[in-house]
């Protein structure tokens, strides 16, 4: 009999424990959002953009080439990143050989074809332009650093070496030097005075020097700072209006590197570490949250947005630095996402080893969101999503914005468009609240005078929030129903807007 009524007490118990639960959800439901459209607190200047990397997908060779040019064209964001990245060295180099007995190697036949559809796909917008690799035969390495004959195939290992044989800079500068000619002024010289005709008259309004430079190369903040002068003061003489990028350094959730080598932001931003003359545009650094291996889709939530707050924290700890130092500097966080676990082990069988869910491109999508907001009450001048394209076995496939299959764009660049098309520098960010502390609501003026309403749900399930004024308004939104599809708009009949799990959601309110 007493075992028989400890069994019924702990089922009484769990039942209270569930019953609990259950009231707790109900109350937290619903919800209220509060904005004071006469009490502005900012005006915006974040560009929602995002970075591509070359990749043989991105050949004219690839099955989805088309589908992944016309998605870049569609998207129409201004301040895209591209980067030219070292696992592809035919892809990424454009002189594999250093130049000996009167012959220069240069030859673009392969890295060409990608960068001028990236060029011709963004025509009539800014870009970033960061063909990062400097020739591996530059660097002091104990031995010469091999590539493959084919361009589709990767060498994970040629970013080698240190040390850069010419101390003075000049020859890696003039190599990327020789790369802006190349692309905006129809050519150039070559080491040896022979002329190389492109054609290339493009507009390329940033110039980012190197990538990730503290784990690439090792380079310490003093070297980096020299190769950015040498490299800025070369370009400029091809090139007097290109504005540059500086750092581009990483960053990881669990010790971000501003925190952890403060003195990359500290030597870079004192313009009495540069030459005379030198611009200082702008800095960029990346985030990416990580999950833990054994963390479900469930878990993973938690982990993403408590990452992200923790890096809003390095943000604003960077501002200081910045506003210090060089405070006519502005900032790019060009590489923005979430790493899966399962990622650290691309390039061995089985990867993927499990099926990315398709909640998982939802996540991404509303922590980027999320970030979107928290850096334009912050004043960040671009917030870049990486990345447009990426697969298994080589780029970090959790990433990705297309499929990597068709091309067909996942709900990361669905979300990204939305933001796109509605939101951007210009616009009044008002004084806005909401009584459920998992959404994240911002209301805004734009310039022509429309009141917008961004809401991003942080959490895997439904939120119903009330906010005056909006029936007979219209929202779009990217949701786990709309998926690989583009936003859904629909006409409000209520004073409700109900939020869907990690649902990033535009409301435009009657005129």
């Amino acid at each position: 009999m007493e075992a028989r009524w400890i069994v019924r007490f702990r089922v009484l118990c769990i039942w209270a424990m569930m019953v609990g639960a259950v009231y707790a959800i109900a109350e937290d439901w619903n919800g209220k959002v509060t904005i004071q459209w006469d009490k502005p607190i900012g005006i915006s200047k974040t560009i929602p953009t995002y970075q591509i990397v070359e990749s043989a997908l991105m050949r004219p060779q690839s099955q989805i080439h088309d589908q992944v040019y016309r998605n870049l064209r569609d998207l129409g964001a201004e301040d895209v990143r591209f980067q030219d990245w070292y696992p592809f060295p035919k892809l990424a180099v454009a002189e594999l050989e250093a130049p000996r007995d009167g012959k220069a190697s240069w030859d673009f036949s392969n890295v060409d074809p990608i960068v001028v559809d990236f060029l011709e796909a963004t025509k009539g917008h800014n870009v970033v332009l960061d063909l990062a690799t400097i020739p591996e035969w530059m660097f002091k390495t104990a031995k010469p650093v091999t590539y493959p004959s084919n361009p589709d195939d990767e060498a994970p290992n040629y970013s080698q070496g240190t040390e850069l044989r010419d101390p003075s800079l000049k020859e890696v500068a003039d190599y990327f030097a020789r790369l802006a000619s190349w692309y905006t002024q129809g050519g150039f010289k070559d080491e040896y005075g022979q002329w190389h005709e492109s054609g290339h008259h493009y507009n390329v309004a940033y110039w980012e020097v190197l990538n990730e430079v503290d784990f690439e190369h090792e380079m310490t903040p003093e070297t980096y700072t020299r190769v950015y002068d040498a490299v800025v003061e070369a370009i400029r003489k091809v090139d007097p209006s290109m504005k540059f990028v500086g750092l581009a350094v990483a960053s990881t959730s669990n010790v971000p590197v501003a925190m952890k080598r403060p003195e990359f932001f500290e030597y870079f931003l004192n313009s009495k570490n540069h030459k005379p003359g030198i611009p200082l545009d702008m800095i960029s650094y990346h985030f990416y949250a990580t999950p833990a291996a054994d963390e479900s889709p469930y878990i993973q939530q938690y982990t993403v947005f408590s990452e992200a707050s923790g890096f809003l924290s390095e943000v604003k700890f960077v501002e200081s630095i910045r506003k210090r130092l060089s405070p006519t500097t502005g900032t790019m966080l060009n590489e923005i996402g979430i790493i899966s676990a399962d990622d650290s082990s691309q390039g061995e069988p089985g990867h993927i080893s499990k099926p990315i869910p398709d909640s998982y491109w939802n996540l991404s999508a509303a922590m980027y969101a999320y970030l979107f907001d928290e850096v334009s009450r912050i004043g960040i001048d671009a917030l870049g999503m990486s990345s447009g394209l990426a697969y298994p076995n080589t780029y970090y496939p959790s990433v990705t914005m297309m499929d990597w299959k068709t091309g067909q764009p996942n709900a990361r660049y669905w979300a990204l468009k939305l933001l796109v098309d509605n939101v951007g520098p210009g616009d009044t960010l008002v004084q806005t609240s909401c009584s459920v502390p998992y959404v994240q609501v911002q209301a805004y003026i734009t310039p022509k005078g429309q009141h917008k309403i961004l809401l991003v749900n942080k959490r895997d399930r439904p939120f119903a929030l009330d906010i005056s004024g909006s029936k007979g308004g219209k929202e779009h939104l990217v949701d786990q129903k709309t998926a690989f599809n583009p936003a859904v708009e629909r006409t409000l009949d209520s004073d409700q807007v109900i939020l869907q799990g990690y649902e990033v959601n535009v409301v435009t309110l009657p005129q």
